[in-house]
């Protein structure tokens, strides 16, 4: 009596789990994909000023006060959203945006301690979101900049 390995047993078992996974989760594929553009969107904004920020920091004499942006990535915490962190030493800062049509700027933290505050956003609310991250960034590059 021959059987089948049990590694194949269980990638025929995983591959059903993928089916039935994948088949729930895709009626929130456009929606993530439209949470991704956005969230991208706002990175490439983020990356800018933080360019700016470093240049002036280094003309100013101060070329340590560096900071690293992350790129978009499956969120994680949440199944259906995106994120990205800024980070410097033990600061951290997140913003995110959900399939749900949401983006909220998570922090500034420190590592290890409870995340927070959040400030949450529709999509549509592109002059709120844009001046809320100007503050947050602010707020984000003061504490990690502070010895």
């Amino acid at each position: 009596m021959s059987s089948s390995p049990p590694d194949a047993d269980l990638g025929v078992r995983l591959a059903a789990l993928g089916r039935r996974l994948g088949e729930r989760e895709s009626s929130h594929a456009h929606a993530l994909a439209e949470a991704r553009s956005e969230l991208e969107d706002l990175r490439s904004c983020v990356a800018s000023a933080l360019e700016r920020f470093h240049e002036a920091a280094a003309k100013a004499g101060a070329g340590h006060l560096r900071v690293a942006l992350g790129d978009v990535r499956a969120d994680d915490k949440h199944l259906r959203a995106v994120e990205f962190d800024l980070i410097r030493g033990r600061h951290k800062a997140v913003i995110t945006a959900k399939s749900r049509g949401e983006v909220t700027l998570v922090g500034p933290f420190r590592i290890g301690k409870d995340e927070g505050p959040c400030l949450t956003f529709p999509f549509a609310a592109r002059d709120e979101i844009r001046g809320a991250l100007a503050t947050f960034l602010e707020r984000f590059l003061e504490e990690a900049s502070t010895p």
